[in-house]
């Protein structure tokens, strides 16, 4: 099993992101997977699950702004941020099991 993340970077307030993560030796449709984050100091905390049947779930920290997606043929999942804020800024990582990528850094400062 491997996790990569992507498409991390610096954003203003109210801005988007659109984070990646690439995932082989498994199927992410056959799979509930996660976002998580951790920011600066703090505890490693879930925001988002897609279920194998497409649920999606968010924590109330991102709800109404976060969307969690995949696409199946690129075996990819997503996280489309959107209205970003800067306690938003932390180190985000898509989750298998006990699995996780390198992660990706997410800036959110003007």
């Amino acid at each position: 099993v491997q996790l990569v993340e992507s498409g991390g970077g610096l954003v203003q307030p109210g801005g988007s992101l659109r984070l990646s993560c690439a995932a082989s030796g498994f199927t992410v449709s056959d799979s509930p997977m996660d976002w998580v984050r951790q920011a600066p100091g703090g505890e490693l905390l879930w925001i988002s699950t897609l279920s194998r049947s497409g649920i999606d779930l968010y924590s109330s920290a991102v709800e109404g702004r976060f969307t969690v997606s995949r696409n199946n043929a690129e075996n990819k999942l997503y996280l489309q941020m959107n209205s970003l804020r800067p306690e938003d800024t932390a180190v985000y990582y898509c989750r298998y099991g006990d699995a996780m990528g390198p992660g990706t850094q997410v800036t959110v400062s003007s």
